[in-house]
């Protein structure tokens, strides 16, 4: 049996949406142009035609990937029992030594995204977070030493009010 990857139902939905794009929009058009460029003469030195199948065999590796990907997507739509610890897809409030707040959320490996504060699950910080409880300390080792953080608040839905 493969292993099976966790994500929310947002994010299984984007994949499914990249996937559905390449196959019907993407591919299409570029395999169109790549048509268009051999109809020109010699293929070893055009470049349209050259870079037409380079950018075909990615877009065929990709929506190959996507495709064993989304087979072993397990999609997490079901909330914990007990909303006070976290758990995948939590949006976790915490405060660090020196009294800075941060948000994070806790996704599949296929959603991080740093910009937004999603980690993945397998990150140092998530499986530190894991089964934890609201207002409980976790010491997170990081490259300039250990550091405490405090849980301040655990969500299943976005934190409404800014930091």
């Amino acid at each position: 049996m493969s292993q099976k990857f966790y994500i929310t139902p947002d994010g299984a939905k984007k994949l499914r949406d990249e996937l559905n794009g390449l196959w019907r929009v993407t591919r299409p058009e570029v395999t169109k142009q790549v048509s268009e460029a051999a109809a020109l003469g010699d293929r070893s030195e055009n470049a349209d035609y050259i870079y037409g199948k380079k950018r075909l065999r990615e877009i065929d590796k990709r929506i190959r990937y996507l495709t064993k990907r989304l087979d072993n997507l397990e999609i997490v739509d079901r909330l914990p029992d007990d909303r006070d610890k976290v758990y995948f897809g939590a949006w976790v409030r915490l405060e660090n030594e020196a009294g800075e707040l941060s948000e994070i959320r806790i996704v599949g490996s296929d959603e991080f995204d740093p910009k937004l504060g999603w980690i993945s699950l397998e990150s140092p910080m998530a499986k530190s977070l894991l089964g934890k409880s609201k207002e409980t300390s976790i010491f997170l080792n990081l490259p300039d030493g250990q550091t405490e953080f405090y849980i301040v608040d655990v969500s299943y839905s976005p934190f409404e009010e800014a930091l």
